[in-house]
């Protein structure tokens, strides 16, 4: 067995009806089509029909599985409803959500505009509030239960980040809500968790974060110590574990899969590690010198 390959046995989410947000690309399509794998029914939603009926369309080919894609734009409270709406109209359950949809750009915080923050906090935080809430309020009144939700949030959710301040004031909220509501809604046996990827390639994601040649003057793989970028089915083996009854005592958790990349940036003295050997052999002569 590799890290590449599937994780979960076969038919691990069977009776599993999940609503995937930003699924019709990147790594929501990656996470869907895993859980379709895995026997899941998925709903896709973006603001993008013709992207989600492609990639339904591929999935579904693919995988045999039940997928459903319906527009929506996760900041809009009634396009939200829309959603459980038609889901429960086609398949008369829900009992899973994955808070993935997001937007994000690299930027010096005083060149952005009011409306540029307010896009990306309304899309991450208000978003993910608002499919939470909608859901778990259809969840506590139906007693639907166990129910799970996945919120996708980021190692500098708990750090910060320069140059993408609006992603990481909107990615503490989600994370923030992601453990109040895990000892919140947990007596209706709803649990709320979060993973925190690091660096895995998507081509709309790294497009915007490293436009041009930046891919290749700050490669993300130089300051990961396993020295790669994340495989999807990586995450998407996380994800599947997370949705699925295997996970029943994991709430409250956000688990971090980025190859030691926010440790090796947290340390205080990580960069020593670019000093060649022989600079080491120098520096522990001049030490024992010293003390000599």
């Amino acid at each position: 067995m590799k890290y590449q390959e599937p994780m979960l046995c076969p038919g691990s989410l069977q009776e599993k009806t999940i609503i995937v947000t930003g699924g019709g690309s990147g790594l929501g399509k990656s996470m869907t089509k895993y859980f379709l794998e895995l026997g899941a029914k998925v709903i896709i939603t973006s603001r993008n029909i013709e992207k989600l009926q492609t990639t339904a369309d591929e999935l579904s080919k693919i995988t045999g599985g039940d997928i459903f894609p319906v527009a929506c734009d996760v900041r809009d409270y009634e396009q939200v409803q829309n959603v459980i709406k038609l889901s429960l109209e086609k398949f008369g359950k829900i009992n899973g959500l994955v808070n993935n949809a997001a937007g994000n750009f690299i930027s010096p915080t005083e060149r952005l505009s009011a409306h540029a923050f307010d896009t990306i906090i309304d899309i991450v935080l208000k978003g993910s509030k608002n499919m939470t809430l909608a859901l778990g309020k259809y969840w506590i009144k139906e007693k639907i239960n166990p129910a799970t939700v996945l919120n996708i949030v980021t190692t500098y959710a708990w750090t910060g980040s320069a140059y993408v301040v609006p992603s990481a004031t909107a990615k503490a909220g989600v994370l923030a809500m992601t453990r109040s509501l895990a000892v919140e809604w947990a007596k209706y046996g709803i649990r709320s968790n979060a993973i925190a990827p690091g660096p895995f390639p998507t081509k709309g994601a790294w497009d915007r974060l490293l436009p041009g040649n930046l891919k290749e003057k700050f490669d993300p793989a130089k300051k990961i110590p396993l020295k790669r970028v994340g495989v999807h089915q990586e995450l998407a083996n996380l994800a599947a574990y997370l949705m699925s009854d295997f996970s029943a005592y994991i709430n409250g958790e956000v688990i971090t899969i980025d190859g030691g990349e926010w440790l090796y940036g947290a340390g205080e003295f990580n960069q020593l590690e670019k000093i060649p050997q022989e600079m080491w052999d120098m520096l522990e002569q001049m030490i024992k010198n010293r003390k000599k």
